[in-house]
């Protein structure tokens, strides 16, 4: 699968971790920075990742920064993307399987490398349900998109 990888300075060292062994796994990542514990802002990497994944650059992304919070709010600008902040394996991938959550937003300063990884695989494992309901819900949640982005 390919992936956009992204994250800000607080996220940098959990992103080179989950890089690695996302590589190791077979995936294809496409960096969207950064690239080093310098400080930065998260809006500039998660709308990168963002805008890969809606532009259908990456199947899905992953965006860390040191919450979460502020990764999963500036992904979710982007018309097309839709980011879930995840710090356990439940939402991991109840989060595809009923709202076709695309990005993954991890907070670096609230879980460690080991539950990272376990989050990461069950969402990559993860397919969206297609349920009636489920859908008809993802379908109302794309026209509120629609409908405050239009003449943007």
């Amino acid at each position: 699968m390919k992936i956009a990888l992204g994250a800000d300075h607080a996220g940098y060292e959990l992103k080179a971790h989950l890089k690695t062994l996302l590589e190791k796994q077979g995936h294809e990542i496409l960096n969207q920075g950064t690239d080093s514990a310098e400080a930065v802002d998260y809006p500039d990497y998660a709308k990168k990742v963002a805008l890969a994944v809606a532009g259908g650059k990456a199947e899905r992304g992953i965006m860390v920064c040191g919450s979460g919070v502020g990764a999963s709010v500036a992904v979710n600008k982007v018309p097309g993307a839709r980011g879930g902040l995840c710090h356990d394996t439940f939402s991991a991938h109840q989060g595809v399987e009923d709202d076709d959550v695309n990005i993954l937003c991890l907070g670096a300063r609230i879980i460690g490398a080991s539950l990272a990884e376990e989050i990461v695989k069950v969402w990559l494992g993860a397919r969206f349900s297609k349920l009636e309901r489920h859908q008809r819900r993802l379908d109302k949640v794309i026209a509120i998109e629609k409908e405050f982005s239009r003449g943007k």
